[in-house]
């Protein structure tokens, strides 16, 4: 049955994050200018550009680590530019840093605790008692965080120091914190930094997992063109702190904008 001529499409649903004309100054360096960037819920967005085209500080202004100088960021239709962020984490939004952020002295299942712990709900005296309520609470956040570790393919190495682990499961282990933290929004910044072509690829299959089977959002800022090609519904590209495209993977591939400002052209 064909439609009525008057049937209105159904609006696209909102996104789960909306940054909109966000602007940010440092002194007088514009690290962003005026950008829009949106992540829709269930999807894996990727952010790209060229050194020095604003991503990292996208993120960080997404998750409070710098303030806006003007623009709005909404989660799920609230506003959280003005939070702190460690209420941006509460709402939901967990971040990974470009360099490794692991505490190396503690064991590996302590390192993916520590990402569960600001879920946990005991005051300091309880801890220093072991209360009921604190050995009911620890035990949960054990189970979870070996949950997360059973995901990323590190549970045999719960016991081991993080120091220990080689360079690519740390990477793997800083997931697995992350996602201890319950998010609604995983933002990773550069997670394949310093892996190789096999490490790379079982990352690319483990963040598609993060949003197929864990149902969690994910946003991605990577170098790794064939990475970030591989695993994203939806790509955005900076360039000097402005949005230069947006689209598809095969889209954003074919812009020639995006040719001759980053992904480089034949001559």
């Amino acid at each position: 049955m064909m439609p009525a001529a008057n049937a209105v499409s159904p609006a696209p649903p909102a996104p789960l994050l909306d940054v909109c004309a966000a602007t940010v100054r440092f002194g007088g360096i514009h690290a962003l200018t005026e950008a829009d960037f949106a992540i829709a819920r269930g999807s894996v967005t990727a952010l790209i550009g060229p050194n020095g085209a604003g991503k990292t500080t996208m993120l960080n202004a997404i998750t409070g680590m710098v303030p806006l100088t003007s623009g709005d960021i909404r989660l799920d239709g609230a506003d959280i530019a003005g939070l702190p962020p460690h209420k941006r984490a509460a709402a939901g939004v967990v971040r990974t840093f470009q360099n490794l952020e692991v505490f190396t002295s503690m064991s590996v299942l302590e390192n993916v605790m520590a990402g569960r712990h600001a879920l946990t709900r005991y005051t300091v005296a309880a801890s220093i008692l072991r209360t009921p309520g604190f050995r009911r609470a620890e035990a949960a956040c054990r189970e979870a965080a070996l949950d997360c570790l059973e995901f990323v393919g590190l549970a045999d190495e719960a016991d081991t120091p993080a120091g220990d682990l080689p360079y690519g499961k740390q990477r793997l282990l800083e997931m697995a914190r992350a996602l201890a933290a319950d998010p609604k929004l995983l933002l990773l910044d550069e997670p394949a930094a310093g892996l190789n072509s096999k490490e790379t690829a079982r990352l690319g299959d483990l963040i598609r997992a993060v949003c197929d089977r864990r149902h969690v959002t994910v946003g991605l800022v990577e170098h790794d063109m064939e990475l970030v090609m591989a695993v994203s519904d939806h790509i955005t590209v900076l360039h000097f702190g402005h949005p230069l495209a947006a689209g598809t993977p095969d889209a954003i591939q074919a812009n020639p904008e995006v040719i001759k400002a980053y992904l480089g052209e034949d001559e």
